[in-house]
């Protein structure tokens, strides 16, 4: 049976697509990071189905079990807390050996911060880079951020509350004072979209909680 790799919204739980639900109502098993996050999505649409915990920590100690049920033929999905699975989440190595196996890959597309800040933020779209989180250990994080200073494209990022003001004293001192898009807590109820150039945001820091997206523009922006 195929593997199907399933969209889930990004916040707003009506961000979900007609396939997605008819996709997770026909499946055996449904992969998730996060059961109790997972649940309160399929509650909403009256899907009942049995949940593997599948996250950044276990992924390899699940991988067999799930490479196992999908040769025995059952009906398997794979969904992330929010978005498009493997793109910051977990799946890449589920995915990867599912090929080998010549197990087959469906996707279900649907909402993604990545897209949804690129359209929102006014910044050029033509173009881009994602670079996800950036790393936490200060040598190999300055090194990405250089690598950044140079790049002409915009850049996408994503950061936790904890860091995200320490990302944009980074920024500043490295990629110097460029135009910057902060998206806080996309499609939910206190979203917040704030444009304007890196010291400015400085100044009016957002609501250090919730899940940031970062549109950075390029050298020439």
């Amino acid at each position: 049976m195929p593997l199907y790799i399933v969209a889930t919204p990004i916040g707003n739980l009506e961000d979900i697509t007609l396939r997605a639900i008819s996709t997770l109502r026909e499946v055996d098993i449904i992969a998730c990071e996060d059961t109790r996050r997972a649940r309160v999505l399929l509650n909403k649409y009256d899907i009942q189905k049995k949940l593997i915990s599948y996250h950044e920590h276990n992924e390899r100690k699940k991988l067999s079990q799930l490479l196992a049920l999908l040769r025995e033929k059952y009906k398997v999905a794979l969904i992330s807390n929010a978005g498009m699975p493997l793109i910051s989440d977990p799946g890449y190595l589920l995915v990867c050996e599912a090929l080998k196996k010549n197990i087959e890959i469906v996707i279900i597309p649907g909402p993604s911060a990545v897209t949804a800040a690129l359209a929102i933020a006014g910044l050029p779209t033509s173009n881009f880079i994602f670079e996800g989180f950036l790393p936490k250990k200060a040598g190999r994080r300055r090194k990405k951020l250089e690598k950044i200073k140079d790049e002409a494209r915009t850049v996408v990022l994503f950061e936790s509350p904890m860091r995200i003001e320490k990302l944009l004293n980074e920024l500043l001192e490295i990629v110097g004072d460029r135009r910057i898009v902060i998206c806080r807590e996309m499609t939910k109820y206190h979203e917040e979209i704030q444009r304007a150039r890196i010291s400015e945001i400085l100044g009016k820091m957002p609501v250090k909680k919730g899940e940031f997206t970062i549109v950075l523009g390029g050298i020439d922006g």
